[in-house]
Formats: structure tokens, sequence, C-alpha cells
């Protein structure tokens, strides 16, 4: 993983677990799939914070265990 600004670009979409106003959301980038790595950033720092930089591999593992668990449904 590494942290690093991103091109203005980039096409971003809300996580669907944001908080009432959309302010407290996590959001990412489903067009660089094919780069294997994904950006993922902070609303409330956007569009000017910092992003991370997960491997495709790892953010698929995550969505995978966050889709699993009881809790986020």
């Amino acid at each position: 993983m590494s942290i690093t600004q991103t091109p203005s670009t980039t096409r971003w979409v809300k996580s669907s677990f944001c908080n009432g106003d959309g302010a407290g959301c996590l959001e990412w980038s489903p067009a660089r799939i094919p780069t294997g790595t994904i950006p993922i950033r902070d609303s409330k720092t956007a569009p000017h914070g910092t992003t991370l930089l997960v491997p495709a591999t790892a953010w698929q593992t995550f969505v995978t265990a966050i889709s699993a668990d009881k809790h986020f449904q």
C-alpha cells in the first residue's frame, strides 16, 4: 500500500455505507481495477486529501469480508 495524490480525472464512487449527510464516506475508483491498484480516499478530505492505493487483491478481500459480515448488512 502507498499514499499518493490521484489525477483529477479519476472517477470516484461513494461506498453504500455512508453516514446520513454523505460526508463520512469511503470513496474508491472502479475504473482503476484493471491497473491492479485501487485508490481509496475519505470523502471529508476530497478532492485535495491523500489517497491510499491498495492492491486489487487486498481490496477484493476487504469487500468480501465486509459483505459477509452481518453487522454491515
